[in-house]
């Protein structure tokens, strides 16, 4: 059982932060292409399993949503969503279960949080949503309680907090719906799923070996962690923009924005977090001058997280790490080019769909930079045995 874990782990590893890159993608698919709403339920879609495919499903369920009429273009898209979710939740359990198999209690913990979230989501099908937010938030709890109680490596620690990560995940993507894309909502969700991501990937990287053999490297660390903050500011930057639709709030003008290097502003109302409940945020409910202020401030991120990780890829490539500083330029320069496009092709699906990408892939180089400069001694290894 010992050996079979140790050679299962990390093939089960990639194979979850890669379903999460893919789930990134796919859920901005689904947001960009104005179908967060396209099921106006959760976890159902217009009452079924799936979603409507004959005339007399369909009829039922314009009946029963008459405010949100069925798109069959667009609802099997967030139900796939949805699906592929939960497909990832399911990965995630079975490597906190493996990576936590030497420990009783934190296995015992993340079998009573899948039973939790599970039973959570049978009572909010019933609408006892009371019952269900405590049994989720208790889902919760348990394995972030397990990742600290683990004595074990980080990778470790951390494909158990992922489980955790993921279920909080899957009550942003309730909220999302029944709070009509509130803005605030819809970046976390945004931020939810990279945070998924980023920490399989992590978990992923250490389980296949990659680190120092050596503790040498500890400023420059700190230079890959200080990148990664600043891209996890501008990706919330962009989840703001993207749920106020503000991308298109300075036109198809670059850098200047509505023919002007200052155009009218309003950053009060472009950066409230806290907005009416019940509101159809659907489409955006700011003025011009809010979103001309949001676009703003997403560019001056972007060239503040470009001007620092241009100085940090040259940084790694003088200290002997030329392929990671390669990587990050390249990540990097890729990032910009989309980002620039966006504006100036007036947001294609496509590409708007590949900034998102971009994001994640230049989060993965950083990660992978900073596992690299980590040191990894023999007995790192024994303890994912």
């Amino acid at each position: 059982m010992v050996l079979r874990a140790r050679k299962i782990i990390p093939y089960l590893a990639v194979l979850a932060a890669a379903f999460a890159f893919g789930l990134v993608m796919f859920g901005a698919f689904v947001r960009l292409s104005n179908a967060g709403l396209s099921c106006p339920d959760w976890p159902t879609c217009y009452g079924q399993a799936t979603w409507p495919h004959h005339a007399q499903a369909v009829a039922q369920a314009d009946a029963a949503f008459p405010d949100r009429p069925y798109e069959s273009t667009k609802a099997w898209r967030e139900q796939v969503h949805r699906m592929l979710a939960g497909t990832l939740g399911v990965l995630v359990l079975l490597l906190g279960l493996l990576a936590a198999r030497r420990d009783r209690l934190v296995m015992l913990a993340i079998i009573v949080s899948a039973i939790f979230a599970t039973t959570g989501v049978a009572l909010y099908l019933h609408g006892e949503r009371d019952g269900s937010s405590g049994l989720a938030l208790l889902a919760i709890l348990l394995p972030t309680t397990g990742s600290f109680w683990l004595r074990e490596r980080a990778a470790l620690k951390m494909s158990v907090l992922a489980l955790a990560v993921i279920i909080f995940q899957a009550m942003l993507g309730m909220w999302t719906v029944t709070l009509l894309l509130k803005p605030i909502v819809v970046m976390g969700h945004l931020l939810g799923g990279m945070t998924t991501f980023g920490l399989l990937a992590y978990v992923a990287l250490r389980y296949n070996g990659v680190g120092s053999p050596d503790n040498r490297y500890a400023m420059l660390r700190g230079a890959v962690v200080i990148g990664i903050v600043l891209l996890a500011c501008q990706i919330a930057l962009g989840g703001w923009t993207s749920a106020n639709y503000a991308a298109l709030a300075c036109g198809t003008d670059f850098p200047t924005c509505l023919g002007q290097w200052a155009p009218p502003t309003d950053f009060r109302h472009g950066f409230e977090l806290s907005r009416e409940i019940g509101v159809n945020y659907e489409g955006g409910v700011l003025d011009m001058a809010a979103r001309s202020a949001i676009q703003i401030v997403h560019r001056l991120g972007a060239l503040v997280v470009f001007c620092y990780l241009s100085w940090l890829a040259y940084r790694l490539v003088r200290n002997g790490f030329r392929l990671g500083g390669i990587a990050v330029a390249v990540a990097l320069v890729i990032q910009i080019v989309l980002g620039v496009s966006n504006v100036q092709f007036g947001l294609p699906l496509t590409v708007a769909t590949m900034h998102n990408g971009g994001a994640a892939l230049l989060l993965f180089v950083l990660l992978a930079n900073f596992a690299r400069l980590q040191s990894w001694h023999a007995d790192d290894m024994r303890s994912f045995a």
